[in-house]
């Protein structure tokens, strides 16, 4: 799985020009099931995306497609890690813990 951290790297008034876009963006990619939560972020990012497990070469590509990575009004730093406990609900989300 994967946190994917989002922090502009414009200012914010340039940034809220392509929100739309991104936001559509954003709706593509939990209907496809790749993203599972999305939110603001704090201190750390300014916005944050868990995704589902993939393949990391995927998901770099999808997140090259962001409009605000292609405006470069953003960037992402991704973190990986291997979920060893999942809440009920997500047991269906996590392949790895699913027996």
């Amino acid at each position: 799985m994967y946190i994917a951290l989002l922090s502009f790297t414009a200012p914010r008034n340039e940034v809220d020009y392509a929100l739309a876009e991104h936001a559509d963006w954003l709706r593509g990619h939990f209907e496809h099931g790749l993203f599972l939560v999305s939110g603001n972020g704090n201190e750390e990012a300014d916005q944050v995306i868990l995704t589902r497990p993939c393949l990391r070469g995927k998901l770099d590509a999808v997140l090259a497609t962001d409009p605000l990575v292609l405006r470069r009004l953003a960037h992402y730093r991704v973190i990986e890690f291997s979920a060893t406990r999942t809440a009920g609900g997500f047991h269906t989300v996590n392949e790895a813990l699913v027996s």
